[in-house]
C-alpha cells in the first residue's frame, strides 16, 4: 500500500487533516507537539469507478455511486521545528518515521497564525512561505546527516579490490526508503568522484538533496485557507511547485456531519446538500465552509491526496477480475478489487500486485473492456479492467 506522510511544524493542522482524512480518533490541540507517537491510518484516493460504464453500479463498499475510493496509508507524526535534523524538538523521531513514505504532504498554516516554533500568534503575523523552505531544508539535511554518518563505511569498503561504488551507495541508501532505481537515477544525473575519499561535504549534500527530491516529493497543503490573508495563498503558490489550498477543519466538519446524516457529502465533492433540520448556528457554519469550497473547488483534503498519488507519484488504478464478461470475481462481486500501480505497469505487474503466486504463474491477460487478449508488455492505464490467467488461479 502506498504511504502518504504529513509533515509540518507543530500546530499547522496535521492532526486535523489526519482525522478528517481517516476519521480516526487522535489528539487534536492548539499547542506544539500534540502528536507524540506516530499515527498510522488508512485514507483513500478518489477516482471514477469503471462501473459507470455499465448499467448497474458495482455496489462495492469503496464505491459511492461511481466514486471509487482506493486505500492508501496516511502517516501523521510529531511536528518539525527549525534544527529538527540536529535533534531539536522531536526531530529525529519524526524524520526517521518518514523513511517509508512515498510522498510527503507539507501542511502549512497559510493563515500565518503560528510562528516558526508552532506557537499561536495573531493571524497574518507570521509569513507561511518560510515554512515551505524550512521543511524541505530539514528533510534534505536529515538525509545529508545519514549519508555523512555512513560515509566512513563506504570508504572502508572502497579498499576492497572488487569495490563497486554505485552498489555500495545503493546498499546504504536503500535503508532510508530509496530503491535501487532511485539511487541509479540520482547517480546518473549527478557528477561525482570515483573515489569515496575524494568526495567532499558538498558532494554528499548534493547526493542527499537529489535523493530526497527523487524519493520524498513534496506537496504543500496551504491549510487554514478559509482564514488566510488574501495574498498568502498566492505567495505560497509562487514559492512552491505543488500547492493545494485546504481547510482541514472544514473537511472534518463535513465528514462528521455526513456520518450523522445531516449533509449529503462524499469526500472530494465540490459541494454538499443539507438534508436535516439544523440550528441557525450549524447552518451558518456549514455555509461558511461552502463559501471556501466555492472558491477552491472543495475543501482541498481529497484534492491533495489525489494530486499526491495520481499526479506527483504518477500512479493509476487497475481492476483485476476473474470473469471478463461480467467484471466479477469468483463469488460474483463486480469490481471487488482496485490496485494503484505506477505509470508504465503491465498486466504481469498487476498480477504480482494481486499475489506473488499469481505473478509467478502468469500466462496471459484479457482486457475486459475490449474482450481481447493483451500482450505481457502492454502498458495499462487508469480504469483498466483486466482478467489475469495464471496457473495459480
Amino acid at each position: 500500500m502506498l504511504s502518504v506522510a504529513l509533515a509540518g511544524k507543530p500546530n499547522a493542522g496535521k492532526s486535523t487533516f489526519y482525522t478528517a482524512a481517516t476519521l480516526a480518533d487522535v489528539d487534536v490541540g492548539n499547542y506544539p507537539f500534540t502528536t507524540i507517537d506516530p499515527n498510522r491510518g488508512v485514507t483513500h484516493v478518489r477516482t471514477e469507478c469503471p462501473c459507470l460504464d455499465r448499467e448497474e453500479r458495482c455496489g462495492d463498499e469503496h464505491c459511492h455511486d461511481g466514486k471509487r475510493y482506493v486505500p492508501v496509508e496516511l502517516l501523521d507524526v510529531a511536528g518539525l521545528v527549525p534544527g529538527a535534523h540536529e535533534g531539536r524538538g522531536l526531530g529525529n523521531q519524526f524524520l526517521d518515521a518518514l523513511t517509508g513514505a512515498d510522498v510527503i504532504l507539507n501542511v502549512v498554516d497559510a493563515s500565518g497564525g503560528t510562528n516558526a516554533e508552532g506557537e499561536p500568534v495573531e493571524v497574518g503575523e507570521y509569513d507561511p512561505v518560510e515554512d515551505v523552505e524550512f521543511i524541505q531544508e530539514e528533510l534534505d539535511l536529515w538525509l545529508a546527516s545519514i549519508v555523512e554518518k555512513n560515509w566512513e563505511s563506504i570508504q572502508r569498503k572502497s579498499r576492497s579490490p572488487d569495490f563497486d561504488q554505485e552498489a555500495a551507495l545503493t546498499e546504504m541508501l536503500t535503508g532510508v526508503g530509496a530503491t535501487e532505481y532511485d539511487v541509479m537515477m540520482v547517480l546518473r544525473n549527478m557528477e561525482y568522484p570515483d573515489d569515496p575519499f575524494s568526495w567532499d561535504d558538498a558532494d554528499r549534500e548534493r547526493l542527499a538533496r537529489d535523493l530526497r527530491a527523487q524519493t520524498k516529493p513534496l506537496v504543500v497543503i496551504a491549510n487554514k485557507a478559509d482564514i488566510a490573508p488574501d495574498d498568502n495563498i498566492e505567495r505560497l503558490q509562487d514559492a512552491a511547485d505543488h500547492v493545494i489550498p485546504a481547510t482541514a477543519e472544514g473537511e472534518l466538519a463535513l465528514r462528521r456531519a455526513a456520518e450523522k446524516g445531516a449533509v449529503d457529502y462524499d469526500p472530494g465533492d465540490a459541494d454538499f446538500d443539507i438534508v436535516a433540520d439544523l440550528s441557525d448556528a450549524q447552518q451558518q457554519g456549514l455555509e461558511q465552509i461552502r463559501g471556501v469550497m466555492d472558491e477552491f473547488g472543495g475543501t482541498g483534503v481529497q484534492t491533495a491526496l489525489n494530486y499526491a498519488v495520481y499526479d506527483l507519484l504518477d500512479h493509476f488504478t487497475a481492476y483485476p477480475v476473474q470473469n471478463e464478461t461480467h467484471w466479477t470475481d469468483g463469488q460474483g462481486n463486480m469490481l471487488p478489487d482496485a490496485f494503484l500501480l505506477p505509470d508504465g505497469s503491465t498486466p504481469k505487474d498487476l498480477s504480482y500486485a494481486v499475489h506473488s503466486d499469481i505473478g509467478d504463474g502468469y500466462l496471459h491477460a484479457i482486457d475486459a473492456r475490449e474482450n481481447r487478449r493483451i500482450s505481457e508488455d502492454h502498458e495499462l492505464s487508469e480504469g483498466d479492467v483486466i482478467k489475469i490467467v495464471s496457473t495459480a488461479n
